[in-house]
């Protein structure tokens, strides 16, 4: 028999190994923001955090109204969105639970202890059992390896959730913000058309004009007004769209103040050398797609072996009591439960591991090849609009600007009649219209290869440009 003190020093080895094992992987809610803020500093500053106590969200809330206290630029409704935005912390909450999940699939599972009473006539029968999966513990190394996996590809889409949020906050800012602006100038335009159908309808009424120059100008006061209704509504549309994502209640939305008008535009646009360097080397889709194959290929060998059998090992310690006489003992053991593979040889289990290897191995394949197309098209976009919005800054507004100041010369000196005055206002006002939607479409653009950069492709959503907005209000 083994010595007493012996017997002790194996438990205690035995229970300082299972220990050691299941210090598996594991996640904490600070480990996850601060993995963001250090990836995506240039979207969150630094600032990402998930509010849980009371004090925290009072904070949060000074910290809006602060910023809400002026009107609202582009970079301040990003710091808005971080301190107050419910699906933010949504997001920061839900990418916690998921690297949780992915940690406790690295653990070894707890033992079961059983314990039985039996009667036999004199004899009374104690038996106690304790059970734990052998090849989880054999394979707990493995284990821990991918949930170590699945922990980094958590927050990768931690990450790239986070950027999507962000560009979606700095891409609604600019449309509320051209919105208001073109709300603006279509009530110029409006205010133009109602004056000169008035005009003309005293002149016809004075038989000056003829019925259908009088229609003219009445049929573009009618479309000045559907355009007006349409622009009001768009700057509603527009304005709520930012105050749904900045997570704004009522009070707080009374509150927000926009800017009059959008930024100017850089005095130049990023070059294709520049962006080819700011492009992250470790893109986030690539990253992610890269997890996801090298989890697939080590789940594969780890799981053809469960997949053919599973192996229990149970200790047991039987205590019998005979009353009749008053002997007592005491039976040890040990047991071995192994899953036959009679009737299904795991065959369907391998093939299903098998294809989701192949799919994810062509899953980075198709992410790497499109992430340089993705860029590509984003800087495209980029300095499509950029030049589009330079040239109507620098040669459309001054020409315009040019003729309506000879029109004014020629309207001074009775060469043009007031009706021709107020067409070449409107067109004015309607290039300038034309200017604002080229600049929106830029800071739209802009936006979207700042995502790009960071491998979290979006839709730059940019249109025509200023060409499209100057036909549609060319109405004269």
């Amino acid at each position: 028999m083994m010595p007493l003190r012996a017997t002790h020093a194996k438990l205690a080895l035995s229970a300082l190994g299972l220990a050691v094992l299941t210090g598996c992987a594991s996640v904490s809610l600070d480990q996850n923001i601060n993995r963001v803020n250090d990836e995506a500093g240039s979207f969150t500053g630094g600032k990402l955090a998930l509010a849980r106590t009371l004090d925290e969200r009072d904070q949060r809330a000074q910290a809006a109204q602060a910023l809400l206290a002026q009107p609202l630029e582009q970079k301040d409704a990003v710091q808005l969105a971080l301190v107050n935005s419910p699906s933010l912390q949504t997001l920061l909450a839900q990418g916690w639970a998921e690297s949780a999940d992915a940690a406790q699939a690295g653990r070894i599972a707890n033992p079961i202890f059983s314990f039985e009473r039996m009667v036999a006539g004199d004899e009374l029968e104690f038996g106690r059992a304790l059970s734990f999966g052998l090849l989880d513990l054999l394979t707990l190394p493995a284990r821990h390896g991918g949930a170590t996996r699945r922990i980094e590809q958590a927050q990768l889409r931690l990450t790239s959730d986070v950027v999507d949020q962000i560009t979606r906050v700095r891409q609604s800012w600019v449309r509320a913000v051209a919105a208001q602006q073109t709300l603006k100038y279509a009530k110029q335009v409006y205010d133009s058309a109602e004056a000169g159908a008035e005009l003309a309808k005293r002149m016809q009424a004075a038989g000056n004009f003829n019925r259908i120059t009088r229609a003219r100008e009445q049929a573009f006061y009618a479309d000045a007004a559907t355009r007006l209704s349409a622009a009001q509504h768009q700057a509603t549309a527009s304005r709520e769209e930012l105050v749904r994502l900045l997570g704004l209640d009522e009070a707080q939305e009374q509150t927000l103040k926009l800017p009059e008008r959008l930024p100017e535009l850089p005095k130049q646009p990023m070059e294709p050398q520049t962006v080819a360097l700011q492009a992250t080397q470790a893109r986030l889709d690539i990253r992610l797609a890269q997890s996801a194959l090298n989890e697939a290929v080590k789940a594969q060998g780890l799981n053809m072996v469960t997949s053919f059998t599973d192996i229990e090992l149970t200790g047991r310690r039987n205590t019998t009591f005979d009353n009749a006489e008053g002997t007592r003992s005491t039976a040890r053991g040990w047991e071995i439960d192994v899953r036959l593979p009679l009737f299904d040889w795991g065959g369907m289990q391998r093939d299903a591991m098998n294809a989701r290897s192949l799919a994810a191995a062509n899953r980075l394949e198709a992410t790497a090849r499109a992430a340089g197309s993705n860029l590509r098209e984003s800087y495209s976009a980029y300095r499509t609009a950029y030049d589009i919005a330079r040239h109507h800054r620098d040669e459309v507004i001054p020409l315009r600007k040019t003729i309506s100041e000879e029109n004014q010369l020629r309207y001074n000196g009775m060469l043009i009649s007031v009706f021709e005055l107020l067409a070449d206002s409107r067109d004015q006002v309607n290039s300038v219209m034309a200017a604002l939607n080229a600049e929106q479409q830029f800071w739209l653009a802009d936006a979207a290869l700042q995502a790009s950069l960071i491998g979290k492709p979006t839709s730059a959503g940019v249109s025509g440009g200023g060409a499209a907005a100057a036909e549609a209000g060319a109405g004269h």
